[in-house]
């Protein structure tokens, strides 16, 4: 044990110093800390978004983003629903059995990939390489499409094609059918996309 004699006013002025520097560190941290939280920005990205489908007539596509997604939301014709069973034998996963639990919610596990047959809900990019594919609504024979073309979407930059359901066709480079993102009613005509609680 050293014989030196303490000062007393240094020892006071060294933890007076500390303890200012630890208050200081302190509040140095807090924003430091605080940039680790999400922002409002981020926060907003992935919370559900409302769609009002009331003017969307029968043939028609509205487009609103979730999570920084497309999501489609198309009002199909009673001519579009019927045809969409006939089309099963041209089809990769026509039941929507390949990987359910991440592109088809159990709501939408039939043949419409619905809740309401006529109104479908899918994100718009392509399962293979995260493309958007296009609007092909119009029927019959098509450059890039087959000559019975019932109607449905195109994927400019493979060349994979979808039907009216998001149902993708065999032999093309996307691997599984669109994504059905949660969703559910509110009303009949307003959709909440990114929740399914009451689906």
């Amino acid at each position: 044990m050293s014989d030196t004699p303490v000062d007393n006013s240094k020892r006071t002025w060294i933890i007076a110093s500390s303890c200012v520097g630890a208050v200081g560190g302190a509040f140095t941290a807090v924003p430091f800390i605080r940039s680790f939280e999400p922002s409002e920005r981020a926060k907003a990205a992935g919370a559900a978004v409302e769609a009002d489908i009331s003017s969307l007539k029968p043939g028609e596509k509205m487009t609103v983003e979730w999570r920084g997604k497309p999501v489609w939301i198309m009002r199909r014709t009673p001519e579009q629903v019927a045809a969409l069973p006939s089309l099963d034998p041209q089809l990769a996963d026509p039941k929507s059995e390949r990987k359910p639990d991440e592109f088809t919610p159990e709501y939408a596990r039939n043949e419409m990939r619905s809740i309401k047959p006529e109104v479908l809900v899918v994100v718009g990019i392509c399962t293979h390489l995260g493309c958007s594919p296009s609007d092909r609504f119009q029927t019959g024979a098509q450059p890039s499409l087959p000559d019975d073309w019932k109607g449905g979407f195109f994927c400019p930059c493979h060349g994979s094609t979808f039907d009216l359901a998001g149902r993708v066709y065999k032999n093309k480079p996307a691997p599984d059918n669109l994504e059905v993102p949660p969703h559910m009613y509110l009303s009949d005509n307003k959709l909440l996309i990114g929740e399914d609680k009451k689906a």
